[in-house]
């Protein structure tokens, strides 16, 4: 085999006979199986590699290697339309030389999982379908093997009493658990968690009926803040955002936020969390006034951004 539209054909035979859903049967899914394999045109399916490789360089080895390009706003297209489904399928590892790497962090690969790596380079040979049968019928127990090493380096968050939730792991999701878990407790005392994003799931925990309750309408978006508490003694609703690496509540985001929880029932108090004050004061030129300001690694202190009352609503 030698032509390169014959290899992204047989790529694309190959992840229908695995079974994949009809929307990663495309040549952009063909091309990602290719890169994940190393397969050149003119090299062997029994010579296939198993490199480390993220989202970028498949792109890139996907222009070099087949003469197809795609636009750098298509990396998303790639990771959550084809990588993240190898990965469910139990094809492909996610960072499976660092499994606790922050779902979004730029240094994140990908690697085909050495069963399917093995099945694959027998492609072409009378073996092929003989070992297709055989990886079937054992590809159910290694899906939920590799879902549960996954689930195990989940960043676990108490959000009451007996109930707890999983976060992907990375510093944002640490900061969202102390949020919770420190900030909470202190200064939402008998409050509810409403809202917890996660960089791996947006809509990682949300009661939208209490939300529903107090007139806000959930935006699947990417708008609503990180953390929302809900204070039932005081008719509060406290909006977090948890900043390790993107910005603070400013001027802007309070303005958004503002809109997005324009018909809140409850009263609006808007918080910035930092991890700690070296990174807090990258951000003090930014911060919005009328808000406030908790650092992580000072729990018990509160900093307030001017106003006429500590920690509470402003009227508009």
């Amino acid at each position: 085999m030698k032509n390169k539209n014959d290899y992204i054909e047989a790529a694309h035979q190959i992840i229908i006979s695995l079974g994949l859903p009809r929307a990663q049967r495309n040549e952009r899914s063909a091309l990602c199986l290719l890169a994940l394999l190393n397969l050149t045109p003119g090299k062997a399916w029994a010579k296939a590699e198993n490199p480390l490789v993220g989202i970028t360089p498949i792109m890139d080895w996907s222009r070099v290697h087949y003469d197809k390009e795609y636009k750098p706003n298509t990396r998303e297209t790639f990771r959550r339309q084809t990588m993240h489904q190898f990965c469910d399928a139990g094809i492909a590892l996610y960072n499976p030389d660092k499994p606790d790497r922050p779902v979004n962090s730029p240094k994140a690969v990908y690697q085909v999982e050495p069963a399917a790596l093995s099945l694959l380079r027998s492609f072409g040979t009378p073996a092929w379908h003989d070992n297709l049968t055989t990886y079937l019928s054992k590809r159910e127990t290694l899906v939920a093997r590799y879902a549960k090493e996954r689930e195990q380096n989940r960043i676990p968050v108490q959000i009451a009493p007996g109930k707890e939730i999983t976060l992907s792991p990375g510093d944002h999701s640490e900061l969202i658990r102390a949020i919770v878990e420190e900030f909470g407790p202190r200064y939402v005392p008998g409050g509810v968690l409403i809202y917890a994003g996660d960089t791996g799931d947006k809509m990682g925990y949300v009661d939208a009926v209490l939300l529903a309750e107090l007139g806000v309408k959930v935006d699947s978006h990417g708008k609503m803040p990180d953390v929302v508490l809900y204070c039932p003694k005081r008719k509060w609703l406290l909006l977090v955002e948890s900043v390790t690496s993107h910005g603070p509540v400013d001027g802007k985001r309070h303005a958004e936020l503002a809109r997005l929880f324009a018909r809140s029932t409850a009263g609006l108090v808007y918080v910035t969390a930092f991890p700690n004050r070296s990174i807090m004061g990258r951000y003090l030129g930014e911060i919005a006034w009328e808000t406030e300001v908790w650092v992580a690694d000072a729990p018990s202190h509160l900093i307030h951004f001017n106003g006429v009352r500590f920690l509470g609503p402003y009227d508009a």
